[in-house]
């Protein structure tokens, strides 16, 4: 598809259908409640609650846990009652997990309001990408992915700075207030559900012969295309997510020895690059297969990685700072390459019983990576084995890169892999049997 083929992107909301712009005006506005609370919950924890740094970070690691446990349980909950049902569910529980970590004292207590948010948390991504894949047309979810990532960061960003201005660990008030307004963030999209979107996300019915119950996810992951998504969705946030998260704040203090200010300036950078790039990323990427998107994002996180090496050469100075925030800028980049493409490739794939399945699936392979990934990064960053980290993520880049284009890429139809026009050389792979598609109603 050549450039001047490609939709244009004002043109987006125009073809987006009206269940679409519900979804979509309310990401901002929960964004920036869980900006005001997200740069802050260790400071929160350990400052202002006084618990222990090794107790607190138990206590952090409930989030992706909680995560990663509802994933599988939470697919076979949005087929049988549908991604609203379930969306409804994941802001109920957050906007209760948030009114709890607001007057939590007690470890116990603050465990139960994490586990809540952090169930939340992992349910909410495979059900809202089911709900997405639901009243979105497959020509324009990769666009609707990209521009909700885009507007996620923009609320995130903005919920950031008010709450650094506005939280004091020396008034526990401050705090309280930031979360519960956090929790009143969910209320607005969850008015939505109960309102205007009560008819949408409806759960698929079919036969009986095909019923939803009898598909396990044994059975899922026999499916050509499943299990290679799974490895990619794993391999890429292991690499990515969850060393921009534990990896770089600590190659960043310990190796860089730059200051707290810095390591903050250089979120706020990489906040920014995705919402000045992501709409100039999707229009780039419009027709091109996704794996190949995600072969580019392999070579520019290498780049990021190998800028943030570049700081331990001059540590402790204003230019290790500025390698700094260039390092998370690039990881910017290859973020608003790969945040349209996977959930697209999953959601173009999945059969529409099974949307949810699909989506918990690749799901637990992000949220397991965001377990296994930050132990991995504090053991290497901690025994002074800076180097081999850096190492290790380049090579798992090359990983991802030959996964995303040997193994997933000969797994998915065209479609899925975001071509619309067809070449004669192209095999289109066969459906396999594990998973039925879902009956077509007769015509009219």
């Amino acid at each position: 598809m050549s450039t001047t083929d490609r939709p244009a992107l004002r043109e987006f909301w125009t073809d987006l259908p009206r269940e679409g712009k519900y979804l979509l005006s309310v990401v901002g506005v929960q964004c920036i409640g869980t900006g005001l609370v997200l740069p802050f919950w260790v400071v929160y924890l350990h400052e202002v609650r006084g618990f222990a740094l090794d107790t607190v970070g138990l206590l952090m690691s409930l989030l992706p846990l909680a995560g990663f446990l509802i994933t599988v349980p939470g697919g076979i909950l949005i087929d049988r009652f549908g991604p609203r049902r379930a969306l409804m569910l994941c802001l109920s529980m957050a906007c209760v997990g948030e009114l709890v970590m607001a007057f939590a004292t007690t470890v116990p207590v603050s465990a139960v309001g994490l586990s809540l948010v952090g169930a939340s948390f992992g349910l909410t991504w495979p059900a809202s990408q089911s709900m997405v894949a639901s009243v979105v047309p497959s020509g324009i979810r990769q666009r609707y992915f990209g521009m909700n990532f885009a507007l996620l960061n923009l609320g995130i960003g903005i919920g950031g700075i008010i709450g650094g201005l506005f939280a004091d660990v020396d008034r526990v008030s401050t705090f309280q207030t930031m979360y519960v307004v956090e929790a009143a963030s969910y209320l607005p999209a969850l008015v939505l559900m109960l309102g205007p979107l009560r008819h949408a996300g409806a759960p698929v019915t079919v036969h009986h012969d095909h019923a939803t119950p009898s598909v396990s996810y044994l059975a899922l992951l026999r499916h050509r295309a499943v299990l290679p998504l799974v490895v990619l969705s794993f391999a890429s946030a292991f690499v990515g997510y969850a060393q921009l998260n534990a990896g770089l704040p600590a190659y960043a203090r310990a190796v860089s020895e730059v200051s707290t200010r810095a390591l903050g300036w250089s979120f706020a950078t990489n906040t920014l690059v995705i919402v000045l790039l992501q709409l100039v990323v999707l229009q780039r990427i419009e027709g091109h297969r996704r794996t190949r998107v995600v072969l580019v994002m392999s070579a520019v996180w290498g780049v990021c990685w190998l800028v943030l090496a570049s700081t331990s050469l001059v540590p402790g100075t204003i230019l290790a700072a500025l390698l700094l925030s260039a390092a998370a800028g690039v990881f910017a980049l290859g973020e608003t390459l790969l945040q349209p493409t996977i959930p697209a490739m999953v959601n173009d794939m999945a059969p529409d019983h099974l949307r949810g399945r699909y989506n918990a699936v690749t799901s637990a392979g992000f949220q397991l990576a965001s377990v296994a990934g930050p132990p991995v990064a504090g053991f290497l960053v901690g025994h002074h084995l800076a180097s081999a980290w850096i190492g290790l993520l380049l090579a798992s880049l090359v990983g991802v890169a030959i996964i995303a284009v040997r193994w997933v890429e000969p797994s998915l139809t065209p479609t899925a892999n975001g071509i619309t026009e067809v070449s004669a050389d192209l095999t289109i792979p066969p459906t396999d049997p594990v998973v039925p598609p879902a009956p077509q109603p007769p015509p009219a």
